[in-house]
């Protein structure tokens, strides 16, 4: 129960609710460990819960009609994921694949919304981060109309290094645990263009690449790729 707690109030969801309160949400929570390449849920399945990484990283894409995976986002660990499921009777709109060895956390939607009805305050704080990542997904559709591949591949490695990376002496550090054409899904294009676009990135100093580690040395340069 301590380490649920802890976990909540790493939630931007959660943060800022009484930890009396997040004892309610804690003890509807269930916990699952799964490995890599398990599915949680296809696009098109009936929607039941909400979920949240507390280990590992999830993939979750969409797949175009010609059977083209593209990946909307990845989720580690804090990250919370199929919650537009949350007070609609709806199915997932993405397929959710791990991506490497996790537990997961997850809460049925009946069960959550039974809490809520008893905290309005957590209520109206999950409407302020559904609302924000409409927000990201209309930037991202902004993304994809204006800009071209320089510019998404460069957005994207910005984007993915401001939320997962760290700062260093030599620049923004990006693990990048995910592969070239899983790069290549997220920013809409083939995995030859992005493996291009990294090396002409790195020929202007604007990155390093060291194996799974893409270093940012001149974000503000890179920021110029973009429209």
């Amino acid at each position: 129960m301590i380490e649920r707690l802890e976990f909540l109030k790493k939630i931007s969801y959660f943060s800022g609710i009484e930890k009396e309160n997040l004892k309610d949400i804690a003890e509807i929570m269930i916990e699952r460990t799964y490995r890599r390449g398990h599915i949680l849920f296809m696009e098109g399945e009936y929607g039941e819960a909400v979920h949240f990484v507390m280990e590992g990283k999830v993939k979750i894409y969409k797949t175009s009609e010609d059977g083209r995976e593209h990946i909307l986002y990845i989720a580690t660990p804090g990250d919370i994921f199929a919650e537009v499921i949350l007070f609609n009777e709806v199915n997932y709109p993405a397929t959710a694949e791990v991506l490497e060895d996790a537990r997961i956390a997850f809460i049925r939607n009946e069960d959550l919304e039974k809490v809520l009805k008893d905290h309005p305050a957590m209520a109206v704080a999950i409407i302020k981060v559904l609302n924000k990542r409409l927000m990201d997904a209309q930037q991202r559709v902004k993304s994809l109309a204006l800009n071209n591949t320089h510019g998404r591949t460069a957005q994207m490695l910005l984007k993915m290094a401001a939320e997962h990376g760290k700062r260093t002496e030599r620049g923004l550090e990006l693990d990048l645990s995910i592969s070239r054409q899983e790069l290549a899904n997220m920013v809409g294009t083939t995995r030859e263009t992005v493996t291009r676009i990294l090396m002409a990135f790195k020929k202007y100093k604007l990155i390093e690449i060291e194996r799974n580690i893409i270093r940012i040395t001149q974000p503000e340069k890179l920021k110029e790729w973009i429209t």
